[in-house]
């Protein structure tokens, strides 16, 4: 069993999570009202949604870890699941991120806002509408492709990762 399974399986049990098909369509999904807060795109890393707010404020410690990736400015972080270690930082990661999300909700019933399901920002894998190329501009520039993330994820995969 991987890492990534052993994961899953014990997120089954978390009430209030519940286990689906990720808006990007590749893998499995776990999330709480409408919303995704982790991906399992690959049996060696999950895509967690902790939201700007959350990885701005623990980006050092983030950072400290050999296994996350995080780029400045997104909402959403990968962890690289190899040991049982990983998967007990995920899990912990993931309650965090279950925090921010209700925190975020209470911030809106206080402000008189209807309690609406909140949607995750796309994740890595989700393809994202490219702009019209201009007719001046070359169409490899104007071209974003939006899924960097295979290379990335190899080049991470590269750096030492030792516990």
């Amino acid at each position: 069993m991987t890492a990534a399974h052993r994961a899953m399986t014990q997120l089954e049990s978390w009430p209030n999570l519940v286990s689906g098909s990720p808006r990007c369509a590749v893998g499995r999904s776990f999330g709480t009202a409408g919303c995704d807060i982790v991906h399992f795109h690959a049996n060696d890393a999950a895509d967690l949604y902790l939201t700007r707010t959350a990885v701005e404020r623990l980006l050092p410690q983030l950072r400290d870890s050999t296994a996350i990736r995080v780029r400045p400015g997104a909402s959403w972080i990968t962890v690289l699941l190899d040991c049982d270690d990983d998967v007990a930082l995920l899990l912990t990661l993931i309650s965090v991120a279950l925090k921010e999300h209700d925190a975020v909700r209470g911030l809106e019933e206080e402000r008189g806002g209807p309690r609406t399901p909140r949607t995750a920002a796309p994740c890595d894998w989700e393809p994202r509408a490219t702009p019209a190329p201009r007719a001046a501009a070359p169409v490899a520039a104007s071209v974003h492709h939006g899924r960097v993330h295979d290379a990335w994820k190899a080049v991470g995969r590269m750096l030492p990762h030792g516990h």
